[in-house]
């Protein structure tokens, strides 16, 4: 692969505060990292002058199923909900996939729904243990991975969240070792054609960061290799909502969309504590333009965790979150 192809798959971030505050990357990392952002350099005039000459395109919106799982609805339910609130598409969870298999449905059906209702599956929630030191327990995390993705085709489903399961807590993984293994699950995932999005998250351990997410897709080198981010993330990890400046559209295909409240500080904010988009502090606009100037034309999926909305009509907090994104976002193309 001609290293001159990486700036147009990803910009990457090279920030003195994760170099000093990760204690995952090590000097062969840094280099590695600072040898990327130099490649970067080198193209940022080409890459500005097609981000300017492009008018930004209006995402689709989709309804991740967390926002209304305490509702404890079907996967048809939830498709149904969906359609009725306006959404483009809906990105499902693997346990409801999975019930419904056990409880003797049909995935053609679930595809024929979703065709009936004009929707697409952008991305689908899974949980493999792809990432762990454990060999054995990282050979059957492919294999979970393998079952899950064929699962997500079966239903029309193009891509699959690939978070650091496993790998939250405790000794930090090397990047390194991480970029081969995330390498490995996107091989399997070339067989099943479905996407596997290396997923941040700003609680974790490991790939808490936008410059490790940063490296470990790039240092994969591989061509599909692509990151699934999230504003809650972002701000949890105490990563600089600037660093998504770095990334092109294209290394960023579906964006966990939503808000944070002011009362609560970072360390002490949980997934529950995130509120429609719009309803908090988050930065969403300037986000979202930055988004938009590096030519980002996929999908902004709306997840939540509330509880508070989990206690009321599943449609009509499927509908209030979709008003929200849709104001957002059009105020973002507005600017």
């Amino acid at each position: 692969m001609d290293g001159l192809d990486l700036p147009a798959k990803f910009l990457l971030p090279f920030r003195k505060t994760t170099a000093m505050t990760s204690p995952a990357l090590n000097r062969r990392q840094l280099l590695s990292l600072a040898g990327a952002a130099g490649i970067a350099t080198l193209a940022s005039g080409r890459t500005t002058q097609a981000a300017e000459a492009a008018t930004p395109a209006k995402p689709r919106f989709s309804l991740n199923t967390s926002t209304i799982r305490g509702q404890e609805l079907t996967l048809e339910q939830e498709i149904d909900i969906a359609a009725k609130a306006g959404y483009d598409a809906i990105e499902p969870w693997m346990n409801k996939i999975q019930a419904h298999v056990q409880n003797g449905g049909k995935l053609s059906d679930i595809r024929k729904q979703l065709a009936d209702h004009g929707l697409t599956v952008e991305s689908a929630i899974g949980f493999a243990e792809w990432i762990v030191d454990d060999d054995q327990k990282r050979a059957q995390g492919l294999e979970n991975a393998k079952r899950d993705m064929a699962m997500v085709a079966e239903i029309g489903g193009k891509r699959i969240a690939a978070p650091p399961v496993g790998a939250t807590q405790g000794e930090a993984v090397d990047l390194m070792k991480a970029a081969t293994r995330y390498r490995d699950l996107l091989e399997v995932g070339r067989k099943m054609e479905v996407v596997p999005q290396l997923e941040l998250w700003g609680f974790s351990r490991n790939l808490s960061r936008l410059g490790e997410v940063a490296l470990v897709a790039v240092e994969a080198g591989h061509p599909e290799a692509c990151v699934l981010s999230d504003v809650y993330h972002v701000y949890k990890g105490g990563s600089d909502f600037h660093g998504l400046k770095q990334f092109s559209g294209a290394s960023l295909q579906v964006f966990h969309m939503n808000d944070y409240p002011a009362m609560l500080p970072r360390e002490k904010i949980t997934d529950a504590d995130r509120v429609f988009p719009g309803d908090g502090i988050g930065p969403l606009v300037p986000m979202l333009k930055d988004l938009f100037a590096n030519g980002f034309q996929g999908t902004l999926s709306l997840e939540l965790f509330n509880r508070e909305y989990w206690q009321r009509d599943a449609l009509e907090v499927a509908t209030e979150g979709l008003e929200k994104l849709r104001k957002v976002t059009e105020e973002a193309l507005a600017t």
